[in-house]
């Protein structure tokens, strides 16, 4: 009898007991651990599932005002959707259109496939997030393809890795896809970090995070975040010629640089950390870099709520902030052109790493490269977080190659993917390179360039667009 009523009581109290945590464990108000924790670790889906998003709202809460390009990006937050398709489907997920982004948005279409849409980038059975993408040092119709690998099976994953094949398009340009399976790029570990308190448990990264592969004016560079010796997590950087089996005639072109009296990019030749000017955040991410004609390499470390610039070293130091130099006509044009982020779970932040542009047409025999026509140009997002879902929209940021470098002008709308199937479908660009093989940091308007991003968590993707096609409805400073 006093079996049959202790069982009668458990079958009672189970169901209420179940109740109960499923309430606490989605309340707005409790968390774990703190977000700083889980902002270390980009866009992992099985770190958000274990984590919960409601830090995501945690730290744009109390972190917006004061650094809000170091919040997370959408190459390295957690957005609460999960690849394991935990949530909805994403036709029911994204069927909130809103109004037509044609009238919203400045819609970019490939110039490759036929439908005008984006493409996959595929390497092969692996999972990756994060896409880069430059054209092959000597094969025509080939790329390398770069982007974080990440496995299901790691509830909480500590060891990250950069994946990278060599890789060409299918018959209809619907995926880029690798010639041979993919392979980790040796990147060496960085040491623990100065990760203390609520931060200690970033101490157990191992690998490279969120990397950006790019060209400068003559050499490919990798930079990634990883533990740092300034501060908790920072930005590292090295030459991607040394991680992977490259030549492509570089001694030619060295030998013609000291011909010229150039000296030929050979420094970061094993992983480098780069610095800032202070203050540092404990978590340091989304920086990109600049060069101005003379060759002279300068770091972007913030972009709102003000930009911060200087001067890099070829050892990774950083002279003074020399945003203040142009910082009153930025600030002009910012606050005419810059999308206004809301009160609660928006941000502004940096996101790809940069261009130089020539505004006119390469097929034009009168176009000509000066001070007056070429400009730097990179692409920020502003991030919303409602509902647990995190929506970006990318801009484009021209500012002028020599120094102070001021803000030339901004996109006016946001930039819109065709093929994005709702406006609350999470798009988040990661990384941009010419597609023409030989061609490195500069372009002009007739030519085309890859912008790389990722789609919920799920894929990695890319759009070949002409660079005049970003540059529509931009907002010019000297109007303001």
């Amino acid at each position: 009898m006093l079996v049959r009523e202790f069982r009668r009581l458990v079958l009672l109290i189970l169901p209420l007991l179940l109740l109960l945590y499923t309430v606490v464990r989605y309340s707005r108000n409790w968390s774990p651990i703190s977000y700083n924790v889980t902002d270390w670790i980009q866009r992992i889906p099985s770190v958000s599932h274990v984590f919960g998003t409601q830090h995501e709202q945690h730290v744009l809460d109390s972190h917006s005002d004061s650094r809000n390009n170091n919040t997370t990006s959408g190459n390295n937050g957690l957005s609460g959707v999960l690849l394991n398709n935990e949530i909805e489907s994403s036709e029911s997920a994204h069927d909130s259109f809103g109004p037509d982004p044609k009238n919203t948005h400045i819609e970019l279409f490939s110039t490759s496939t036929l439908d005008g849409r984006y493409f996959r980038v595929s390497f092969g059975d692996r999972l990756a997030i994060n896409p880069n993408i430059i054209p092959h040092p000597l094969l025509e119709d080939t790329w390398i393809i770069i982007a974080n690998h990440y496995s299901l099976d790691n509830t909480i994953p500590t060891d990250f890795v950069e994946l990278a094949c060599d890789a060409v398009f299918n018959e209809d340009n619907t995926e880029l896809n690798c010639l041979f399976p993919p392979i980790p790029l040796p990147i060496a570990a960085t040491g623990l970090g100065k990760c203390e308190g609520e931060l200690q448990y970033a101490s157990l990264n191992v690998g490279p995070h969120d990397a950006r592969v790019f060209y400068g004016p003559r050499s490919p560079f990798i930079m990634y975040g990883s533990n740092s010796q300034e501060t908790c997590f920072g930005q590292w950087i090295q030459d991607f010629r040394v991680l992977v089996n490259w030549d492509s005639g570089d001694d030619l072109e060295a030998i013609n640089a000291n011909l010229e009296g150039q000296e030929q990019e050979n420094f970061f030749q094993l992983g480098t950390e780069l610095r800032r000017p202070p203050p540092y955040s404990p978590m340091e991410k989304n920086w990109f870099l600049f060069w101005d004609p003379d060759g002279q390499m300068y770091a972007h470390y913030d972009i709102a709520p003000k930009r911060v610039f200087a001067k890099l070293e070829v050892d990774g130091l950083a002279g003074l902030d020399l945003a203040p130099s142009a910082a009153i006509d930025d600030e002009r044009c910012m606050e005419m052109y810059m999308p206004k982020p809301g009160p609660v779970h928006e941000s502004i932040h940096q996101s790809t790493n940069s261009l130089s542009i020539t505004m006119c047409r390469r097929s034009d025999p009168s176009c000509s490269p000066s001070d007056a026509n070429t400009f730097i140009f990179t692409i920020f997002q502003h991030k919303t977080f409602h509902d647990f879902h995190s929506v970006y929209e990318p801009y484009v940021m021209l500012f002028r190659r020599r120094t102070p470098f001021p803000v030339y002008g901004i996109s006016q709308k946001p930039l819109w993917i065709h093929g994005r199937d709702a406006r609350n479908q999470m798009f988040y660009v990661t990384s941009m390179s010419w597609k023409a093989r030989g061609q490195k940091y500069h372009g002009y308007l007739d030519d085309t360039l890859f912008l790389n991003f990722g789609i919920e968590d799920r894929e990695t993707a890319s759009i070949d667009v002409l660079a005049s096609d970003l540059l529509v409805g931009l907002g010019y400073c000297h109007e303001t």
